[in-house]
């Protein structure tokens, strides 16, 4: 596949996931599917993955292939209708789209700092509770 297509799907990808967050942000979108399209969003933009890039070729083919996965889930559950609106919107909003971006980044680092901070906290203050003696 030439380079090219490359791109162009990697920014068809970046436009459905800023469609997502808006058909999450959408009151015609049921709450369990709003639930699927922000845990989507939120691994897209989480600097986190279940594998991470460097590992070669699976660090990538998780966002490969989870990514559109969610994306496909999640819109089964979104009204067509909506969806068209969302998409067509999420094509001409970039400017919103790009700090949209910055800020739930921003997000999702500070609630995996937050997470990290707690697991830290529960085996700081001594053994983890996890078996009763």
């Amino acid at each position: 596949m030439p380079l090219a297509e490359w791109r162009r799907r990697a920014e068809e990808l970046k436009a459905d996931v800023y469609a997502l967050y808006l058909a999450a942000r959408d009151p015609r979108v049921p709450w369990y599917a709003k639930g699927l399209a922000i845990l989507v969003t939120a691994y897209a933009f989480s600097p986190i993955d279940l594998i991470p890039d460097f590992v070669p070729v699976l660090g990538y083919l998780d966002d490969l292939v989870l990514l559109p996965l969610g994306i496909a889930l999640t819109l089964k559950l979104i009204p067509s209708h909506v969806w068209a609106e969302c998409r067509a919107q999420a094509r001409v909003d970039s400017a919103a789209r790009s700090r949209a971006g910055w800020v739930a980044a921003g997000v999702i680092v500070l609630l995996w700092l937050l997470l990290f901070a707690w697991l830290v906290g529960q085996f700081w203050n001594g053994e983890p509770h996890l078996v009763e003696q």
